[in-house]
């Protein structure tokens, strides 16, 4: 009788495991082919990772301090997280969610940028003037470039021959040649200067100034301002209005500009660069990005410690997830 019931619990126990170990790849296997989104909590010093089948929280990864910018390489296999207060760029696998490797920076780095081939990286270095470039295969400095004071925003043309970063202080946006690494343009903008997008086709820079309230288009072909957008809601006060995130649709038809305090993400036409209608989302609504098949926009809302899930098609939010502390930066990756 013994034998049988230890042969029995035995039996249960393989067909626990076999369940068990069928379970396990069935959830990596989703795990791998549902777009996750990674949020900057850069008050809690983690990285949130949301699932953008279920829009719920799978994982909380700890970084380093003061977690900020983040972004992705092209094939979305690695995460770069910028670690501020501990003046380094920490890089994570993007299924594994495991520290990879860490990357110098230079001082408290904010915002970097990518080369469309995926090296180097370009980083902004807010206490120091400068933007430091970095191998990321061998983590060698290549080149460290001074620029205004309080760099922030940083973006790379789609063919990668200009890197655009923007000085908070100087309220500048400099163009650099990424063969030289020089700076080869000045474009004065208006005041608190934080993000530097080009549209895909690589015809237009937009530049958002915070504290200016509006958004500097740009024509790369002689970096001359084309137009400056400015924002109007009503019953709110000017002031609440403070573009920072920008991002735009791959066909180049919209954009989507984060409008801080305001609470709004307003959406624009690229070709007439008019203002077509306002979203309400989180509160402080900070950085934005698409998932891979742009149905989804995701904004982060630094104050109500959450994102908002915006429907891309129909210009519509429709769903809120908590995350952590002061949410700062967002990537998605398939």
């Amino acid at each position: 009788m013994t034998r049988r019931i230890l042969l029995s619990a035995g039996l249960a126990s393989m067909a626990g495991l076999m369940v068990l170990g069928e379970s396990l790849p069935a959830r990596a296997q989703s795990a791998q082919t549902s777009p996750r989104a990674f949020i900057s909590n850069e008050r809690d010093h983690t990285l949130s990772v949301v699932d953008m089948d279920s829009l719920k929280v799978i994982e909380t990864i700890k970084t380093g301090r003061r977690p900020r910018g983040v972004t992705a390489s092209p094939d979305g296999k690695l995460i770069y997280v910028a670690a501020s207060d501990d003046s380094r760029v920490e890089v994570y696998d993007s299924k594994t969610f495991k520290l990879v490797k860490t990357l110098r920076s230079g001082p408290d780095p904010e915002l970097f940028v990518l080369a469309p081939s995926g090296n180097p990286l370009y980083i902004a270095n807010e206490d120091d003037n400068m933007v430091t470039v970095v191998n990321v295969e061998n983590n060698e400095l290549i080149a460290e470039i001074p620029v205004g004071v309080e760099p922030e925003g940083m973006g790379v043309s789609p063919d990668g021959r200009y890197m655009v970063n923007t000085s908070e202080t100087t309220n500048m946006a400099h163009v650099v040649d990424t063969k030289t690494n020089e700076v080869i343009e000045n474009i004065l903008v208006d005041s608190r200067p934080r993000i530097a997008e080009f549209r895909k086709d690589g015809k237009q820079l937009w530049v958002s100034a915070e504290v200016g309230g509006t958004v500097s288009v740009i024509d790369p072909a002689n970096w001359q301002i084309v137009k400056k957008i400015s924002f109007d809601i009503p019953g709110v006060n000017k002031d609440a209005i403070q573009p920072v995130g920008v991002r735009i649709t791959k066909d180049g038809k919209k954009a989507f500009v984060a409008l801080g305090p305001a609470n709004r993400v307003a959406v624009i036409d690229t070709g007439t660069l008019e203002v077509e209608k306002y979203l309400l989302v989180g509160q402080r609504v900070w950085q934005l990005a698409f998932t891979p098949d742009e149905k989804l926009l995701i904004s982060t809302n630094g104050n109500s410690n959450d994102i908002s899930i915006i429907d891309v098609e129909s210009e519509k939010v429709t769903k809120s997830v908590a995350v952590g502390r002061a949410p700062w930066g967002v990537v998605v990756v398939q």
